[in-house]
């Protein structure tokens, strides 16, 4: 049906609602169809078709997932708050307060408008406005769901937008809404969601993969028919056990599923051979696993490409069984098993499981399974996050990875992102398990924290109640939960650090200028740098976020700094000094002023080779840190610090700079012996050395090596991942 331009009239919405709701308020259905059209008036959309089309399409597409009358009522009243003289109270007079609530819930969220996804000049307000979406869902997925028949009405009347304006609502589609929709198992409009935003982000590969689906479809006319009946026959005509199937159909793949498949595998269109899906729809489970094993018989099954979600449903409570197999004409398809009932549940997600057909009101998350808990970790991670940005970066990790599906030990299934570690199921089984987890078995068997679970793993958490989470954690756990935990518990300790250190330097300074320092002079500037209190500001200059010379000139605005003198620690300048290890290194690097003292982070330890960026640090010049040390997120509010640099190929290059590798080795007898000679034959020498982690099978160090460019640290880095003991090497960052 085209969603443009016919207008469904008031019966046929009410007829459509009575259809599977004989118990509907009618009169309700009517009155809100009717105000929803005066309340519009002769508003127009940038079509110019009447602006009221909108709300009844809403109101229609809530139908097909057969919605209760408040939330039909809902969808057709949804833009009277925000865009016409209607009133709340007008709202809960003429049709009750759980519309009222709805109404009000939507409508916060119409005012969102998420814009410029990926551009960082935007992205605290896109954080905090998704914050507010999360919260609104919270209370009532009802809500969602409007907002979702919303977007995906404005998604097919796109094009009579800006260009600029389509595509910064297809990129927001696909990259927030159609997740969403797949989490709350609505596949269908999922699938919508996503084309309509892949062909309009980028229509030219989905004009090309189209094209070529055509081409197939016509290579092979009728084949998608004799496949079904060839189906049909094998599952129903088996002499051992025919069955009597309810329905088989196929279809080709979507254009925008086979691009993310091209993209997943980095293979050409004409490399993929399953690009036709099928479906067996059958009457119980039992039947469900008889097909499979007709199937199965009949033709050869593609290893790696079977998966049972009736055994262990996704979280969104889909159930199917998928497999792949070389079918009827020796094409490669996809074959889905399920049940009618299985089948709904695909089809309306959480509409399926919804109380309200046994004439109770729908719940909220808080009355729901496991289907909900997603939304439970979103509100956690909501919690923790210290800011709208980090809290957005925590979401999306929750929404787009794939997932895997793991057991404690007593057989309750954790669903979890695909490269998860104990960690992150630590964190997943409950919060306190993940802040004093010390340890993990996989299978009965010790593994290390950063080890990465599989399908069907059994996990068993390790803990001690005297253990707290580590710093190291959060560069290998994948979930957002577990990354938001961790960095609380880091902020939280660094704080009383990074007062310290803020005590520290004012005192420098003070003692540098011939006064005597105190808390208290503070206090006058406290508004200036829009700070709470003094240990908030003093944590500010501990952290980088205040200069400490900028705090003191405020302290003493008419104060005459002397010249400069040379610093206590023996900052040495680039344009006077011959190289040596340590602070005040004089590597020739573009972009910095003749003379200008520089330093090297220990926190990443960059060397030649690396993409860079300079950092001006209060009494200590310019330190150089790599592009994605996580430690520059402490300068984000203080760009005026950046400075664009390079390293200089054509310079004299000292002789050795520190790599810092963290290496996971097995625990056995001359493991470090094997590492030092490797290390030692590559032309690597070890300057520094810490174990950080040790189990009965593996431990984890920290090795410092002189290098002498990146190049040379990669060639030894490949040289101990080809050595026995060695179970992995990455870069260290951050510690």
């Amino acid at each position: 049906m085209n969603r443009q331009a016919k207008i469904i009239r008031q019966y046929e919405l009410v007829e459509r609602v009575k259809s599977y709701d004989p118990n509907a308020d009618e009169d309700a259905l009517n009155r809100a169809y009717v105000f929803t059209m005066k309340a519009h008036g002769s508003q127009t959309r940038a079509s110019g078709d009447p602006y009221y089309m909108h709300p009844i399409w809403v109101s229609w597409l809530l139908t097909s997932l057969k919605l209760d009358a408040n939330s039909i009522i809902t969808g057709l009243l949804h833009d009277t708050v925000e865009d016409t003289l209607t009133t709340l109270e007008e709202i809960q007079r003429l049709f009750g307060p759980e519309v009222a609530r709805l109404v009000d819930g939507v409508t916060k969220l119409s005012r969102i408008e998420l814009q410029n996804i990926g551009e960082q000049s935007d992205q605290a307000k896109q954080a905090e406005n998704f914050r507010k979406l999360v919260l609104a869902m919270s209370e009532d997925i009802r809500v969602l769901l409007v907002k979702l028949a919303d977007r995906l009405h404005n998604m097919e009347t796109l094009q009579y937008l800006r260009p600029d304006k389509r595509r910064r609502i297809a990129r927001e589609t696909i990259e927030i809404y159609a997740p969403l929709a797949e989490r709350i198992g609505i596949q269908r409009w999922k699938d919508e969601l996503e084309e309509l935003s892949f062909r309009e982000l980028n229509p030219d590969a989905y004009e090309s993969i189209r094209k070529r689906l055509d081409d197939l479809e016509a290579q092979g006319a009728g084949r998608v028919d004799r496949i079904i009946d060839e189906l049909r026959k094998t599952v129903c005509q088996n002499n051992d056990h025919p069955l009597e199937v309810a329905e088989i159909y196929g279809r080709r793949k979507s254009p925008y599923s086979i691009w993310r498949k091209m993209q997943k595998k980095d293979v050409a269109f004409e490399q993929l051979s399953d690009v036709m899906a099928f479906r067996i729809v059958v009457r119980s489970v039992a039947e469900c696993y008889q097909a499979l094993g007709i199937i199965h018989a009949r033709y050869p099954v593609v290893p790696g490409r079977f998966k049972d979600y009736i055994s262990t449903p996704k979280p969104n409570g889909y159930q199917s069984i998928h497999t792949t197999v070389i079918g009827p004409e020796k094409q490669r398809i996809e074959v889905q098993i399920r049940t009618k009932e299985m089948h709904e549940v695909a089809e309306l997600g959480v509409a399926a499981h919804w109380s309200y057909k046994q004439g109770q009101p729908p719940p909220g998350i808080h009355t729901e399974g496991r289907q909900y808990r997603w939304l439970r970790e979103l509100l956690d991670i909501l919690e923790h996050a210290s800011r709208p940005e980090e809290f957005l970066e925590h979401t999306k990790l929750e929404l787009f990875q794939d997932q895997v599906f793991c057991f404690t030990p007593k057989g309750d299934l954790i669903a979890l992102p695909r490269a998860a570690t104990p960690v992150d199921f630590a964190y997943a089984v409950h919060s306190q398990v993940g802040d004093t987890c010390v340890g993990a078995k996989v299978n009965g068997r010790m593994v290390p924290l950063r080890a990465q679970l599989q399908n069907g793993d059994q996990v068993e958490v390790l803990t001690s109640k005297n253990s707290t989470p580590s710093v190291d954690w959060e560069s290998f756990v994948v979930t957002g939960k577990a990354r938001a935990r961790i960095r609380r518990f880091v902020r939280t300790q660094q704080r009383g650090e990074h007062i310290k250190l803020g005590r520290g330097l004012m005192e420098r300074i003070f003692k540098q200028e011939g006064y005597d320092y105190s808390d208290k002079a503070l206090d006058a500037v406290l508004k200036i740098f829009q700070q709470p209190s003094v240990e908030d500001l003093l944590a500010a200059v501990g952290n980088g976020q205040v200069g400490a010379r900028d705090l003191f000139n405020a302290i003493f605005p008419g104060h005459r700094t002397p010249a400069p003198q040379v610093a206590d620690d023996k900052v040495i300048s680039l344009a006077k000094t011959k190289a040596r290890k340590g602070s005040g290194t004089p590597l020739a690097i573009r972009g910095l002023i003749p003379g200008m003292a520089v330093h090297y982070a220990r926190c990443c330890h960059p060397i030649p080779g690396d993409r860079i960026v300079g950092i001006v640090t209060t009494g200590k010049g310019v330190t150089i840190h790599t592009i994605d040390c996580e430690t520059l997120e402490s300068f984000n509010e203080s760009p005026e610090r950046w400075i664009d640099v390079s390293w200089d190929p054509d310079a004299d290059l000292p002789e050795d700079m520190v790599g810092r590798l963290s290496v996971m080795v097995s625990n056995e007898p001359g493991a470090l012996g094997t590492i030092s000679t490797v290390i030692g034959k590559n032309g690597g020498n070890i300057t520094n050395l810490k174990i950080t982690s040790r189990t009965p099978d593996y431990f984890e160090m920290l090795i410092d090596i002189d290098v002498k460019d990146v190049k040379h640290l990669t060639n030894i880095m490949a040289a101990l991942r080809a050595t026995p003991v060695v179970n992995s090497v990455e870069r260290a960052r951050g510690r």
